[in-house]
């Protein structure tokens, strides 16, 4: 028998239950910006102490998760990732360790200048404030977005899926008990207790109480918290990610970087989706590359060059260009130049990672200058696009926008700045 998911209190009605949510972790932001950074490490560390004592608790709230999942229509390997072992919930643990290691950024000084009248002007990081996280069913997502979070001075608001409503309210418990423990405000952390989706449209107009919106998920999901958010959203939509091969790349590396841009996790947003080879070397490259991907089990959707020059690939549809496909599909193209590859990435990019292999230190430069994506690879594989990969410890997603943060979110992409102004009496 299915077990019932966690309501909302039945004593009030959801927008006022989603209000008393935020107005709770905005009056905690305010606490959070003067807890010191000993205070933040004890309470990763305690949490992580408690994770590795409570597999018990964690088992049997993970199994109510594991019997729903079949009447969510997951599939095995989306039930897979639902599930928590002792591995897993020792990976929790040591991540969270991990953040506790991160320099705490609150407070840092990133610039400091004297003005001649004698004012020193010391530009810092802040706390963002307020963060509305809403993610996909997976109890690990629940942790370490939480710990980002905090470590960055945020409280956060956490809305994960109906998949995983009894895994992560068993993790936000213990996340809770180590905060009363070591003096962490006690709403820093917040699991939405209903699964609602009515409450996420409440929170997204909640600007004066929440600061920013993050969302993890599908591209539905982040479409629409883009078009309804009345706060600032830190998102990227899908991952049409490229490897150009130029006119100069070595055969053995062109091979392994686009193997493993494609193949080494198919269903993940920094995986290669398109593949551009320059015209000069596609009759020595694409054969071999595309032989490569197909014993990986990849279908190749090429344009009239592609299908002379690889065997069983199939003619691509312009929609096919710009696709995301999650799984084993690779568009391919030729191109005469590198202006003309620049030109056709640039088109069709999603502005996630786009990778080139190349022996021309020129060739390479002007592809990172042009390249209009949150990261540019030389010589190296798209997955490497990545928070830990990138040594930033942890990350809360990635964002492909502009303004305030881009490519892998981690502490430093959680904080905004102000300026601190120390002066002796002067006037103006």
């Amino acid at each position: 028998m299915r077990a019932a998911l966690p309501k909302a209190p039945a004593d009030a009605d959801l927008a006022a239950y989603c209000r008393r949510v935020a107005e709770r972790a905005k009056k905690a932001s305010a606490e959070l910006a003067t807890v010191s950074g000993a205070v933040k490490i004890a309470w990763l560390r305690r949490t992580a102490e408690l994770l590795r004592t409570s597999g018990a608790e964690l088992a049997e709230a993970n199994e109510k998760d594991l019997a729903a999942a079949p009447d969510y229509g997951l599939s095995d390997a989306q039930i897979d990732r639902l599930r928590l072992n002792d591995e897993r919930i020792e990976a929790i643990a040591a991540a969270l360790e991990e953040i506790a290691l991160l320099r705490d950024p609150i407070g840092a000084v990133i610039d400091s200048t004297v003005r001649p009248n004698g004012l020193r002007i010391d530009k810092v990081r802040a706390p963002l404030g307020v963060v509305f996280f809403i993610y996909e069913s997976r109890p690990n997502v629940t942790a370490d977005a939480a710990a980002i979070c905090v470590k960055a001075g945020n409280a956060v608001i956490l809305r994960g899926g109906k998949e995983a409503i009894h895994s992560s309210t068993a993790i936000v418990k213990l996340l809770s008990r180590a905060a009363a423990e070591t003096g962490l405000p006690a709403d820093a952390v917040q699991l939405v207790s209903t699964t609602d989706r009515v409450a996420v449209g409440h929170f997204l107009k909640m600007d004066t109480l929440i600061d920013v919106a993050i969302p993890r998920g599908g591209e539905g999901l982040i479409r629409r918290v883009a078009a309804e958010a009345t706060m600032p959203v830190i998102k990227h939509f899908d991952g049409n990610c490229h490897v150009y091969l130029d006119a100069t790349a070595d055969p053995v590396m062109a091979e392994a970087i686009t193997v493993n841009s494609k193949t080494h996790r198919l269903g993940v947003c920094n995986a290669a989706e398109s593949l551009v080879v320059h015209a000069d070397v596609a009759a020595e490259l694409l054969p071999r590359v595309g032989a490569a991907l197909q014993a990986k089990g990849i279908e190749i959707r090429g344009d009239q060059r592609v299908c002379e020059l690889v065997p069983g690939a199939v003619a691509a549809q312009e929609t096919d260009l710009g696709a995301e496909f999650l799984g084993p599909i690779i568009s391919a193209v030729v191109v005469e130049s590198l202006d003309a590859a620049i030109e056709h990435i640039n088109r069709y990019s999603s502005g996630h990672t786009e990778a080139i292999v190349t022996k021309d230190i020129e060739s390479a430069r002007i592809f990172a200058a042009r390249i209009d994506s949150a990261a540019v690879m030389i010589n190296a594989s798209t997955r490497f696009n990545d928070g830990g990969e990138f040594g930033l410890g942890a990350e809360i997603g990635i964002s492909t926008d502009k303004f305030h943060a881009r490519g892998p979110c981690g502490v430093d992409e959680l904080t905004t700045y102000k300026y601190v102004v120390l002066g002796t009496g002067q006037i103006r």
